[in-house]
């Protein structure tokens, strides 16, 4: 009885393997998997070779695109068949999971989001936090063999990043005492510019083997950036023990924001190189050594892209430095490799600081400038030190050595709502030499000092609208200035400079002693303090406002003999109407609220600028000297306002009143000494 039941028993287990389906299980397989990613899943074949080492195939594999992207012309991922072959005996002995071989045949996958934060690749939370919960614990990897793939074509298609992409993936398999190799190729458009990438790594299986360092070998280029990167890399899942050398080029470093995420103002042409690598969650750029436009670069970048938002920490020098280079980071003018900004209708630069750049990034930079090479600038070296956190901008120190003078800054500026900030800087100047300024001529020989302070506290979200809308000021010493039928000229402009020597009548080529300027900023609008020029025989002093809320300028200014002489001074010179082109008129016909304001008075700068000048050009200056001269002794007495006249006692001298000139003869006479000059 026992061997009849043996018997049927064989023959229906000899019948069930003859007949035996692996296919049977494909609709369980399909139902699990379906319930499980949360969209379609299926599979037409199964195929299993049962042994110590058992392989398991699917065939045409297939994952379906959610409802919301029905519309995608392909599945979400696919396959033509997926093997692997699992180590039985070893799992069974508690050695733990091995899989000896996996061999992908054609995997495509269509990653899509769109501009509305949808995408298809997200599994709902539960799914997602399983999987990063596994992925952030190496321990749970199995030991994996051999990867072969075969025709890997994965699209991108992110709209946010303005991305439409294809990457190809295959391997080689090992030759003699190569292992084999990781091919990945690149192909479309990345931030809406050209993108090609060729990368080769090493085999994948030597990616769980830290005693074999695993090599990379790649390029890419997207629009005009090119980026190489080779080395190697001892423990890849951990990106530690990196060897890699990274080389960037291209014509604009704006242009790597698509690529790294960190913003970087426009800049020159440049190529750098250094090494790349990971530490305490940072990614290090060390020892990197290049050139930005004409000056020479190098330093260290560390980035923790794990922080929201992610913070950078720069710390750059080069040994000679264009600063037309750096017009992005301070202020210069445009470089000629980047595109100028177009004209502004305002007298100050109206552009805008972009506030959403620097949202994406806190950071930290230091850079120094050894030389600064430029003939057009009076300017050594360069030094400064600036944060960004949070929008806000604390630029700790901007400085500049300029023969033994220096100039130094600071500012803060805070973001508010409409893309504007709160404002508050300060500009010291101090022995400045002005002949860094002024090209030495025939017509001028000077030596003197520059000296002086500029503050501001304003919101507004370009240089033009935080002055126009700022409270602060500005005190400007200069001292020993030489000729200043040369220097106004420059200073001022050629017509403005031309017309007020002219109107002024001060003595040609008289050796500027003193110029200071008391200025106060109030809601955009500059007014006077004090203003005085002294030369070696005139005093000039002025009194008016120059508002920048509509860049107009109603000012006022009076020159008289230092010492009694015969000689013939103008009253008041009124300089009116926008700054840009203003009217210049002497004499009798007086314009504007200035004149009425001051009386044709004379503001000399108090005492209690003395300390201001002895710091910005030293103890001891003409100014110092000027200054205590013209409280204690106002210009030879004469009243403020009238022309200079012959004094009594001197030959041809008489007592009757100076002559009133109709408005008609001062234009007149306004013409014609114009014209002479």
């Amino acid at each position: 009885m026992i061997i009849k039941i043996f018997g049927i028993f064989s023959i229906a287990l000899f019948i069930l393997i003859l007949v035996w389906q692996w296919d049977w299980f494909v609709p369980l397989i399909n139902r699990k998997a379906s319930a499980a990613l949360g969209r379609d899943v299926s599979i037409s074949h199964l195929h299993v070779s049962l042994g110590l080492r058992t392989a398991i195939t699917v065939d045409d594999l297939k994952v379906a695109q959610p409802k919301e992207f029905e519309s995608e012309k392909t599945d979400f991922a696919s396959a033509r068949s997926i093997t692997v072959s699992v180590d039985v005996w070893r799992y069974l002995t508690g050695k733990g999971l091995s899989l000896t071989d996996i061999r992908l045949d054609t995997p495509k996958a269509d990653i899509v989001s769109r501009l509305n934060g949808q995408n298809n690749y997200s599994f709902g939370s539960d799914h997602a936090s399983s999987q990063k919960s596994s992925s952030s614990s190496t321990s749970s990897l199995p030991d994996i063999g051999n990867i072969e793939i075969q025709n890997a074509d994965i699209r991108l298609a992110l709209a946010k990043l303005k991305t439409d992409m294809h990457v190809f993936i295959h391997t080689t398999p090992p030759q003699k005492s190569n292992d084999g190799s990781l091919v990945v190729d690149a192909k479309g458009l990345y931030a809406r510019q050209p993108i090609t990438g060729h990368i080769v790594g090493g085999a994948l299986l030597s990616l769980t083997h830290p005693d074999k360092p695993y090599p990379i070998d790649g390029r890419l280029s997207n629009g005009p950036t090119y980026i190489t990167l080779k080395g190697t890399v001892d423990d890849p899942l951990h990106f530690k023990g990196t060897k890699l050398a990274l080389h960037m080029a291209g014509p604009d470093m704006a242009l790597l924001y698509a690529l790294t995420g960190i913003p970087i103002p426009h800049t020159p042409s440049y190529s750098i190189t250094g090494n790349l690598g990971y530490s305490s969650n940072a990614i290090l750029f060390q020892n990197f050594v290049g050139r930005l436009g004409s000056s020479d670069l190098n330093g260290n970048i560390s980035v923790k892209p794990d922080l929201k938002p992610p913070f950078v920490n720069a710390n750059l020098h080069s040994h000679l430095v264009n600063l037309d280079d750096l017009a992005g980071f301070i202020g210069a003018k445009p470089s000629k490799n980047t595109k100028a900004v177009p004209p502004s209708k305002n007298i100050l630069p109206d552009q805008k600081i972009n506030v959403p750049k620097l949202n994406s990034i806190n950071a930290h930079l230091t850079y120094h400038g050894d030389h600064i090479q430029n003939k057009s600038l009076p300017l050594d070296n360069i030094d400064t030190a600036f944060e960004i956190k949070d929008g806000s901008i604390n630029l700790d120190h901007l400085n500049f050595a300029v023969g033994a003078g220096k100039i130094t800054s600071q500012a803060t500026f805070q973001p508010t709502t409409h893309q504007e900030f709160n404002t508050h800087f300060r500009l010291n100047v101090s022995q400045f030499p002005l002949s860094r300024i002024m090209p030495s001529t025939a017509m001028f020989k000077g030596h003197g000092v520059i000296g002086g302070h500029v503050t501001l506290t304003s919101r507004g979200n370009s240089v033009a609208s935080l002055v126009a809308n700022g409270d602060g000021g500005i005190t400007l010493v200069l001292d020993q200035g030489g000729n200043v039928t040369a220097l106004l000229p420059d200073l001022l402009g050629l017509k403005l400079g031309s017309a007020v020597l002219s109107a002024l009548n001060i003595p040609n080529r008289s050796e500027l002693s003193c110029l200071v300027a008391d200025m106060p900023l109030q809601r955009g609008i500059l007014n006077t303090h004090s203003l005085l020029i002294q030369t070696d025989t005139t005093r000039t002093t002025g009194k008016g406002s120059v508002n920048f809320r509509n860049d107009t300028i109603d000012y006022s200014v009076t020159t008289r003999s230092v010492h009694p002489q015969i000689l013939s001074l103008p009253g008041a010179i009124n300089i009116t109407g926008p700054i840009a082109n203003p009217t210049v008129l002497p004499g009798a016909e007086i314009i504007g609220r200035t004149a009425a304001a001051i009386g044709l008075g004379i503001l000399f700068p108090p005492a209690a600028l003395i300390p201001t000048i002895q710091l910005g050009v030293g103890k001891g200056s003409s100014c110092e000297r000027a200054i205590t001269e013209a409280n204690v002794h106002p210009a030879a007495g004469i009243p403020a306002g009238n022309n200079t006249t012959h004094m009594s006692g001197t030959p041809g001298a008489d007592n009757n009143h100076a002559t009133h000139l109709s408005p008609s003869q001062i234009r007149h006479l306004w013409s014609k000494k114009l014209h002479h000059h």
